[in-house]
């Protein structure tokens, strides 16, 4: 069965429903050689379950109604004779009845398993991505990092004075402030940077294709439309960040506890402040 799904998933998804409908032109062929009084009703059931659960809905609809009716074809050309003409037009509409219920059973495990996916991977409250997504995309971009020595920036992102707002005005004006706070970042950096909430008030984001001459812009940019949002809310709070700069052998672990550093750096330093620094390796010291 494993080595089944590995050949599935090396098919292009764009082949699957071609593929299932050429499946069910052979199971019906073999059907007609075999007779009927041999079963291969179980087999009608393999296209449709790959295409319901590989594919689309309406491709699932589809090869359920196929399915019946060259079921309904292959047992009529194989000689089989009912009592009343209307015997096997019932039974491919219970067949039809049955390929559309564990269509939809599938389809719907599916979509509950991608969302489950997705909510493993993005944070419930702020809608941008959690700690563990962003390990693993700051992973990807540290390694063309590595590889083509282009440079990327990391900065971390606080709020000052975050407490006193939950104490104050409660948790939901609270949980309106990082929803707000994720919103402005999203909306002021570019397509390709990377956002995340790492837990509590601090958010990271990944500049990936980024000198520390860029990095200081895009994060004063970033900051100066947080400390709008502040204002117009009259939210006490301002925002200290710290930023590294890496341009070869970065580690990821190393990067973010020397952005994390820079930022309480900041914030013991007066706070609404930017830290900024030049990741330092062997090629850079020598």
């Amino acid at each position: 069965m494993k080595v089944l799904f590995e050949y599935i998933n090396k098919i292009p998804k764009k082949m699957i429903p071609a593929f299932c409908i050429l499946l069910i032109i052979f199971l019906g062929l073999i059907d007609v050689i075999t007779g009927y009084e041999v079963s291969f009703s179980i087999f009608y059931l393999l296209p449709v379950m790959m295409v319901s659960w590989y594919s689309q809905k309406y491709y699932a609809v589809i090869l359920s109604i196929l399915s019946a009716m060259t079921w309904l074809m292959a047992d009529l050309h194989a000689g089989h004779i009912y009592s009343h003409f209307m015997i096997p037009v019932w039974n491919a509409m219970m067949r039809l009845g049955f390929f559309l219920i564990v269509s939809f059973a599938l389809l719907t495990i599916r979509n509950l398993l991608e969302k489950e996916r997705s909510f493993a991977r993005v944070d419930f409250l702020t809608g941008v991505m959690n700690s563990r997504a962003f390990s693993e995309m700051a992973k990807t971009e540290i390694d063309r990092t590595n590889r083509f020595k282009r440079p990327l920036t990391i900065a971390y992102v606080d709020i000052d004075n975050f407490k006193e707002i939950n104490d104050t005005f409660g948790h939901n004006i609270g949980d309106k402030l990082l929803q707000s706070m994720a919103r402005t970042i999203k909306e002021n950096i570019r397509t390709i940077d990377i956002i995340a909430r790492l837990g509590g008030d601090e958010f990271a984001i990944l500049f990936p294709e980024t000198n520390e001459g860029n990095a200081k812009a895009a994060i004063s940019k970033v900051q100066k439309y947080l400390l709008n949002v502040a204002q117009k809310n009259n939210w006490a709070i301002t925002f200290s960040i710290g930023a590294i700069t890496c341009y070869s052998s970065c580690e990821l672990d190393e990067l973010i506890k020397e952005a994390d550093d820079l930022m309480y750096s900041a914030k013991a330093s007066g706070k609404n402040r930017v830290a900024y620094k030049i990741h330092e390796t062997s090629e850079t010291t020598a």
